[in-house]
């Protein structure tokens, strides 16, 4: 299967809502879908290490 914008935006609400603490709503989903495609280069972002991952979403949690 093809990656793409829309598989990469699913895994971003799939961790984020994943241990049901948070909901994407806390979170600019579109902002963190393109800084990690912008740092990896690619829309598979299976392979990106956890910490990175939730460095990235942190600068993108709404007040």
């Amino acid at each position: 299967m093809p990656h793409t914008v829309e598989s990469a935006t699913a895994y971003v609400i799939e961790a984020l809502e994943a241990k049901g603490a948070a909901s994407r709503t806390d979170f600019d989903v579109p902002g963190i879908v393109t800084t990690t495609h912008n740092l990896t280069g690619t829309w598979d972002f299976h392979a990106l290490d956890r910490r990175r991952f939730w460095g990235i979403a942190a600068t993108f949690l709404r007040a």
